[in-house]
């Protein structure tokens, strides 16, 4: 009867250890994806400060997808995250493309003499900085917030125009605050 008993405990030992293994591949599966995919797909960043607004909000949680790009071509209005100083990140709205001159006259953006803030609706521009007019050189981006009077951006040369090769990615999902969860429209 001892021995009967013994058996049962060995079988019930070897049962326990195997789900736990089990458990600890799956988690470690589970790890292993979540690293691959804020790594090389997609990553996860905090907006600070009210230079989105009214797009984006300070606290917002964003998902960047890191993917796109290699395989298409940034566009005007995408919203990308590039590196601003280690450790920072900035999230501005593409306004004009490799090649293209930029301007503010009278309040107004023009990208190759033309308004194109048509379809937005951004207050009149009182911010010029110093770094206009500017024709944007090849495989660079000019960038501004959509709070265009409280963003530090591509018309003040502590910024300049942002490389192809900084672009982390394009903004594409609120995460964060939950009531405004979905897609963010470019």
């Amino acid at each position: 009867m001892f021995n009967i008993m013994k058996v049962g405990i060995d079988l019930e030992e070897n049962k326990l250890k195997k789900e736990l293994m089990g458990w600890v591949r799956d988690l470690a599966i589970a790890l292993l994806v979540v690293f691959i995919i804020f790594n090389f797909l997609g990553q996860k960043t905090n907006v600070v400060g009210k230079s989105m607004e009214p797009t984006l909000h300070d606290g917002d949680q964003l998902v960047v997808d890191k993917l796109s790009y290699r395989f298409s071509e940034i566009e005007r209005y995408d919203i990308i995250v590039f590196p601003y100083e280690p450790k920072l990140y900035y999230i501005k709205r593409v306004i004009a493309l490799p090649g293209e001159s930029v301007d503010i006259q009278n309040g107004t953006l023009l990208v190759n003499g033309e308004s194109i803030d048509a379809d937005f609706n951004f207050d009149v521009i009182t911010e010029y900085g110093n770094n206009l007019p500017i024709v944007v050189p090849p495989n660079e981006y000019f960038v501004m917030g959509d709070n265009r009077n409280n963003s530090s951006d591509s018309r003040y040369v502590d910024v300049g125009t942002i490389h192809k090769n900084d672009v982390i990615g394009k903004a594409v999902v609120r995460i964060w605050p939950l009531k405004l969860v979905g897609t963010i429209d470019h």
